[in-house]
């Protein structure tokens, strides 16, 4: 009974019991409740997690202790979708990649681990195995990745703080691809080159509206407005494993919109949709017909998905954006573009009207941008709009600096 009494030693409200070689097992009581913690390390270890863990009790911050492990913490992440610091879910495709990145390169190392005993080391010791295996802007998206799901754990009350605060160093950030932008004459020669193909008015409606690609062949015919000459983007089209390929709302508000469309691209896809009508109709292109009487279904796209070989058109299936995207990708090379992507033509597409003029907010609006982002990502796409700025300011200063 005596040797017992000296092996417990009580600490406050707590108490430590030495368990073995560096190991101690801690008690104390939060309110009524009982709690029992074990610690890894010195007798000093172990006094400090026990005021830590007795202040977080005063302070209303107590975390109870969890057995869980990482791997099981990560899976429960993902199912909710993997919620940031706003708390909103991402997308599918998103929660996709995560899975993929948290499975190959961090839970062979993190998952077995107890979520709560997870300290910035064990983060380190991670980041230096993946140094010089992956390219540094996948080691970025590990670490972005790993820091959302611990920062989650934390804000639910998982851990009391998240060890990526107290890790020696992060993989640096990568420079962001802004991709290609063409010139006036360079986009007109790119989308004339696509005429008379599958894809011209689809690369037409990218190159003259700004929309992404996903937006745009989930557009449908009642999306259009002819009198007013405008086009809703209410929708994304959205490829996972899991679902395969679906319509999905905007990820944010912003990017529900109506975008004004010139005269051209208007009579580009009234030409079009005409010619869905005369499919339905059974009439041949040339023959004059009256087509008010023929009505699309409901929910008809703009750019369904073409039939497969001897199957009629489906006018409500959605196309796949890969082949849309190589398809692109190989004209644009063979005009000698190399590099040049179908979502570049987005960038292009903003950066002419940055150019031109057209107040950032305007332009960030119609391409469902924030306005702070459209400059940060495309500031550096041109050297144009320098040169514009430098041709203001030499007007003004004409006189006043010269001779």
């Amino acid at each position: 009974m005596e040797s017992n009494l000296k092996r417990k030693r009580s600490y406050g409200d707590g108490g430590i019991d030495k368990r073995g070689k560096n190991s101690f097992r801690l008690r104390y009581r939060i309110g009524q409740k009982r709690y029992f913690k074990t610690v890894h390390g010195t007798l000093a270890d172990a006094k400090k997690e026990l005021r830590r863990l007795l202040r977080s009790g005063d302070t209303g911050e107590h975390v109870a202790p969890d057995k869980g492990t990482f791997a099981e913490w990560a899976r429960q992440w993902l199912e909710a979708g993997a919620p940031g610091q706003k708390k909103r879910a991402a997308g599918a495709r998103a929660v996709e990649r995560y899975d993929q990145l948290l499975r190959t390169h961090v839970l062979p190392a993190l998952g077995k681990y107890k979520l709560q005993e997870i300290h910035a080391t064990n983060i380190d010791k991670l980041y230096l195995g993946l140094d010089g295996k992956v390219s540094p802007r996948t080691a970025r998206h590990v670490h972005s990745v790993l820091n959302a799901c611990l920062g989650a754990a934390a804000r639910t009350r998982k851990i009391a703080i998240n060890p990526m605060e107290s890790i020696t160093k992060a993989p640096p950030p990568c420079e962001s691809n802004h991709g290609i932008v063409l010139d006036d004459d360079q986009l007109r020669k790119l989308v004339q080159a696509f005429k008379g193909g599958v894809l011209f008015p689809i690369v037409s409606v990218a190159a003259f509206t700004g929309a992404r690609e996903g937006e745009i062949l989930a557009l449908r015919w009642s999306d259009l407005d002819p009198q007013k000459k405008e086009l809703r983007i209410e929708r994304a089209t959205e490829e996972t494993k899991a679902h395969g390929i679906r319509l999905k709302g905007p990820k944010k508000e912003s990017h529900k919109r109506t975008i004004t469309i010139d005269d051209d691209l208007l009579a580009l896809l009234l030409l079009e949709r005409e010619r869905h009508l005369r499919m339905i109709a059974s009439v041949p292109d040339g023959v004059a017909v009256d087509l008010s009487l023929i009505k699309l279904p409901e929910g008809a796209l703009m750019f369904p998905n073409p039939p497969a070989l001897g199957r009629d058109l489906s006018f409500v299936t959605l196309r796949h954006r890969r082949p849309v995207s190589e398809g692109f990708r190989n004209m644009a090379r063979k005009l000698g573009f190399r590099g040049f992507r179908f979502h570049d033509l987005r960038g292009t597409h903003e950066t002419l009207l940055l150019d031109r003029g057209v107040p950032v907010h305007v332009v960030a609006a119609r391409c469902g941008h924030d306005a702070a982002t459209l400059l940060r990502s495309y500031a550096k796409r041109t050297r144009k709009a320098d040169t514009t700025a430098a041709s203001v300011i030499g007007a003004i200063s004409k006189g006043i600096l010269g001779n």
